[in-house]
């Protein structure tokens, strides 16, 4: 009875990977037909080895700071009086305490590599500052936006406030007007008191 149980597991089993074969074989045709696409982003692969991790706005801070001073007399001045103290040290200190002979060999070396790095500061310093100019220029372009909706907003205003007090009556109009009244008010008085009169007499 076991041998006749174990044959159909056995059996299940060499079908079930060929099965296996196929379904993975498929898997890795949709992952490649979807890597192809453009449209798709791409599985981001881990690394073995983690990667040092830089606070860019600590370091842009940093590089603005360096490129700042390096722009100063000052460095200038410190940059001078070293190389001048480097220079005469050796070739005035005995030959036991020189560390670089005439040709100053290791001064060069050393003024290069601060220039190697001098130059990538300087940069990232300048593109922080097109990226903040950008910013102030983009807010700059609101607020001018803005103003200059409010003065159409404010110039509409006026033309309305004008047109309405074209319609209100001005204190001469209503003084000829008032005048007018009066000399009728007198008239019709006049009137009167001839009517009356003649009444009287008859």
């Amino acid at each position: 009875m076991d041998k006749h149980e174990r044959k159909p597991e056995r059996r299940s089993q060499g079908r079930l990977e060929p099965l296996a074969r196929r379904r993975e074989k498929k898997s890795a045709e949709e992952r490649a037909r979807v890597a192809a696409r453009l449209d798709t982003p791409r599985e981001v692969r881990r690394s073995l080895v983690r990667r040092p991790t830089v606070r860019q706005d600590a370091f842009g801070i940093f590089a603005e700071q360096f490129a700042r001073f390096m722009g100063t007399a000052k460095f200038l001045i410190y940059m001078t009086l070293f190389v001048i103290i480097w220079v005469l040290w050796n070739l005035l200190a005995p030959g036991d305490f020189r560390w670089d002979d005439y040709p100053f060999i290791f001064l060069t070396l050393m003024l290069s590599l601060q220039a190697s790095y001098a130059a990538p500061l300087i940069l990232l310093a300048q593109n922080r500052q097109e990226v903040r100019d950008r910013v102030i220029n983009e807010q700059d372009r609101q607020a001018n936006a803005r103003a200059h909706a409010d003065m159409e907003f404010l110039a509409r205003e006026v033309a309305s406030l004008r047109m309405a007090l074209g319609e209100v009556a001005t204190r001469d109009f209503l003084r000829s007007e008032l005048r007018n009244l009066v000399e009728e008010l007198g008239e019709a008085e006049d009137e009167d008191t001839a009517q009356r009169s003649g009444d009287d007499a008859s």
